[in-house]
């Protein structure tokens, strides 16, 4: 039987500039004359919203007018993200699904790169795929893996890459890296997208903000997360002025490849309330952290659906954040949310 890239039976096979409007032939730059990239926002939860089932969960972020639904890739307190992709593709039409991002360690490049294949076919191109080099340190403790350092993590991340986009290729192939031996393997199936899926990568460090430049058709700009943990040092990185740092690294290493790029953000907290003082309150003591301090972050996201909008604007202006990408586990939030995708996406 032959797995390659074909469209279901009495269906036209799209091109990919079709299924995947604005991934190569949008220009953005931030700071030039050129048109901003428009605004879309994604969802990320950890499992059905409270009150629905996981696969109404996806029909909803998709009826609400989400761009994509993602799940983190951890393993503890959310569901198992290859599966729960592929249910959530199986019943929406439009939404995009993904990780944000699939942890490298955790899986094989060969594995990955087949169920990406395969969750690229059922969803019929609607996939984004996210890849990072593992951060989060109890999953290592917890499951007996060893954490190395982050040189060795990324290393091992960049050769990853490299087989899952061969495998996402035409014919047979070896790789000789440090740390993968792959002898006479075909990737099959290859994706419904030729070429395979636009790929995220994240990084809030210089090395892994690098990577991302090079390979990623997406960026997720992130806090540094070198330390394995959200802590006093990321909610430091996830300032203004750290922001500008990591954006001009982006913007040295992508050279030309830069205004072809999408430029992400995670909103870990969102609160969409008139009484925007009190919701940065209530962040400053998670984060444990000044009110001012907290205020300034990309990484969070208050006030009422008018300042919301006007902030997102600045960020777009400042750092190129197009695709915003928002945490919520409450219909509710997700409900109020939707308002600002009204006002803001597609512009």
């Amino acid at each position: 039987m032959d797995h390659r890239r074909h469209a279901p039976p009495g269906r036209p096979h799209r091109s990919l500039a079709h299924r995947l409007p604005g991934r190569r032939h949008l220009a953005r730059s931030v700071g030039s004359s050129a048109m901003p990239r428009p605004f879309r926002f994604g969802l990320q939860t950890h499992g059905p919203i409270k009150g629905m089932s996981w696969t109404d969960t996806a029909k909803y972020a998709e009826q609400q007018g989400y761009s994509s639904i993602m799940l983190p890739d951890h393993f503890h307190g959310q569901y198992g993200p290859m599966t729960a992709l592929a249910a959530a593709a199986a019943v929406t039409t439009e939404i995009k699904v993904g990780a944000l991002v699939f942890g490298n360690d955790y899986r094989h490049p060969v594995m990955l790169a087949k169920e990406m294949a395969t969750l690229d076919h059922i969803a019929e191109g609607r996939v984004e795929f996210g890849l990072g080099a593992g951060w989060m340190r109890t999953d290592y403790d917890e499951s007996g893996m060893p954490y190395d350092r982050p040189g060795v993590r990324i290393d091992r991340m960049i050769e990853s890459l490299q087989i899952i986009k061969r495998c996402w290729q035409e014919g047979s192939f070896d790789f000789a890296g440090d740390h993968y031996q792959i002898t006479d393997y075909d990737g099959l199936p290859l994706p419904y997208t030729p070429g395979g899926p636009p790929v995220i990568i994240g990084g809030g460090g210089p090395r892994m903000l690098g990577v991302a430049a090079e390979h990623a058709d997406i960026v997720a700009i992130t806090a540094n997360l070198r330390a394995g943990a959200v802590g006093e040092d990321a909610i430091a990185d996830s300032m203004p002025e750290a922001y500008d740092r990591k954006i001009a690294r982006v913007k040295e290493v992508a050279s030309d490849r830069f205004d072809s790029m999408e430029i992400n953000s995670l909103a870990m907290n969102t609160s969409i309330t008139d009484d925007r003082d009190g919701a940065l309150e209530f962040f400053a003591q998670i984060f444990n952290a000044p009110k001012e301090v907290v205020a300034q972050s990309p990484a969070l996201i208050a006030g009422s659906v008018g300042e919301i909008v006007e902030t997102l604007q600045e960020r777009r202006d400042r750092w190129g954040f197009n695709y915003v990408v928002v945490q919520q586990n409450g219909g509710q939030g997700m409900e109020q949310f939707s308002e600002v995708i009204a006002a803001l996406a597609g512009t």
